[in-house]
């Protein structure tokens, strides 16, 4: 059984020089390849439930999904809860099978989000489950604009909500198809510098490749979110599966012909995030 918690995969990458992918699942088809990619570069995977998945698919339903990947992988397996905004989200991971939950009070006052990423901590530390919060509101590609993490507000609320990961906002953005914003090293740096846990990079698809790979190797940011990338590979496979063969309707036979283009685009992905 290679089901872990967060905590398990953040600590060494912390310790050893590199990151871990967090990689956003809408479906059987991306989290199978996910976990084939992991297998076959020979790293640990978080699989991610967000928003819009949770929308498509019930909780206990991802839940049992993500566990019987894990029971039978080869590389350790996260299940996480990406995005959880209350704390009955968080309960109802815990209770399905999740070792990882998120719970994000970014858009909250300072005193409120500590507060209660704090609570959930405590719940899903009673449960052996990690928790990951974040400091410092990640906007949206042609939407909402990130905040940018002040460090001493980091420091806080890396010491008073007792979590296992932080989120921080340092340039990246949510949803960013292309590669050229690039991270505020600075801003990093400073926060490293006040911080001992874990970071985590939301909007990794937006960063340079080069960047993803020194900070993994050479920072305490040891997870890394990629979603938009692996949609968008995803995406391109199955339009060519549909317009292949105009008569062809079934679809179990066309989502088989995804899985080998994803699976080479993830290992892509996770081969930037190694140690040296």
């Amino acid at each position: 059984m290679s089901l872990v918690t967060l905590a398990d995969v953040l600590q060494p990458a912390l310790r050893d020089g590199y990151a871990v992918a967090g990689l956003v699942t809408l479906g059987w088809e991306d989290m199978r390849a996910y976990v084939a990619a992991a297998e076959a570069e020979g790293v640990p995977v978080i699989l991610q439930a967000g928003p819009s998945c949770r929308e498509h698919t019930p909780l206990p339903v991802l839940g049992a999904m993500f566990r019987y990947l894990a029971e039978n992988a080869s590389v350790p397996v996260v299940a996480h809860l990406d995005h959880g905004y209350t704390a009955e989200d968080c309960r109802i991971a815990i209770d399905s099978g999740f070792t990882s939950v998120m719970y994000d009070g970014s858009r909250k006052p300072l005193a409120q989000n500590i507060d209660e990423t704090a609570a959930i901590a405590e719940m899903a530390h009673a449960a052996n489950v990690s928790c990951e919060g974040e400091i410092g509101f990640v906007g949206y590609s042609g939407g909402e604009g990130s905040a940018g993490t002040a460090p001493e507000e980091a420091a806080q609320f890396a010491g008073e909500t007792g979590v296992d990961a932080m989120a921080i906002s340092v340039g990246n953005v949510h949803l960013q198809q292309d590669k050229q914003g690039g991270l505020d090293e600075d801003r990093i740096r400073a926060i490293e510098a006040v911080t001992q846990v874990p970071l985590v990079i939301h909007g990794g698809s937006g960063v340079p490749v080069a960047q993803r790979r020194s900070l993994a190797r050479g920072s305490a940011i040891c997870k890394f979110n990629i979603g938009t990338e692996l949609r968008m590979a995803f995406g391109h496979a199955l339009r060519q599966a549909v317009t292949r063969d105009p008569e062809r309707f079934d679809r179990v036979q066309i989502l088989k012909e995804t899985h080998d283009p994803l699976v080479a685009a993830t290992r892509t992905v996770l081969q930037s995030f190694k140690g040296a």
